[in-house]
């Protein structure tokens, strides 16, 4: 397999003003470890050409974009904005991922360039980033007992999932290990059919927006597969409200 180039229209070189800022220590983040997540995290940045904040140890930040993932050899190549000598060792990258979450991660950086292009070095994949998930509106966990799913289909499989959480913008969706197989960061699911209650049907499109493990006593592990709702229509956005407001009445 050969490197990752991006097809569609990606944006514009990074300046100075669409710096990242680094996660701070205390942030409620979590980890990253699943090597294919991981992968189709970055492929996703170089694909959109998302700036990326680089944090060289002992010197100010230089902003760059991932030009090609290649899983092969599990590297990535990385376009600096401008031609720049970089301290090798202990180094810190942070993107956005959409307009709610952020990644970080870290590589004891070689800085390897790749040949005939002076702005372009090669660094391996990390093994583990931290996420950051800063969401627009206070999601409400579904009661217990209730009717909260979505359906839909991927490919002619039909999916039903129960509804981890909710909120105006997003849903969280819960999913066994082999079904989060299906899921990555930044991909679009149509026609979704989600059941708020007893009584209540919207239908939405979401994109994934976060894949994160947890474990359960009585489930074991599962997988939270964070959507943001992408397209939903004038009708079904006032149902949608409707569902958000009772629930927050009850609690």
């Amino acid at each position: 397999m050969t490197d990752l180039a991006t097809t569609q229209i990606r944006k514009g070189v990074p300046k100075m003003s669409d710096a990242v800022a680094r996660i701070p220590a205390n942030a409620a983040s979590h980890t990253m470890t699943d090597a294919f997540q991981i992968f189709d995290t970055l492929s996703t940045l170089a694909q959109t050409g998302e700036a990326i904040t680089v944090y060289p140890m002992g010197q100010d930040f230089v902003m760059a974009r991932i030009d090609a993932v290649d899983p092969d050899r599990r590297s990535f190549r990385l376009e600096l904005a401008y031609d720049v000598l970089l301290a090798e060792g202990k180094t810190v990258f942070a993107a956005s991922l959409g307009g709610n979450a952020k990644i970080q991660f870290e590589l004891d950086a070689n800085w390897s360039i790749v040949p005939d292009r002076v702005q372009v070095v090669e660094l391996p994949l990390p093994e583990v980033c931290q996420v950051l998930n800063r969401r627009a509106e206070a999601r409400l966990e579904s009661p217990l007992g209730g009717s909260y799913g979505a359906r839909f289909s991927l490919l002619g499989k039909p999916f039903e999932l129960p509804l981890y959480d909710f909120s105006l913008s997003g849903v969280g969706l819960r999913a066994t290990v082999d079904q989060s197989y299906e899921f990555y960061v930044g991909k679009k699911i149509e026609g979704v059919e989600l059941e708020l209650g007893p009584s209540l049907t919207i239908t939405a499109d979401l994109e994934v927006r976060l894949l994160r493990p947890f474990h359960t006593f009585l489930l074991g592990k599962q997988v939270q597969v964070g959507c943001r709702i992408s397209n939903i229509s004038m009708q079904m956005k006032q149902r949608l409200e409707r569902a958000v407001s009772k629930v927050q009445m009850k609690r």
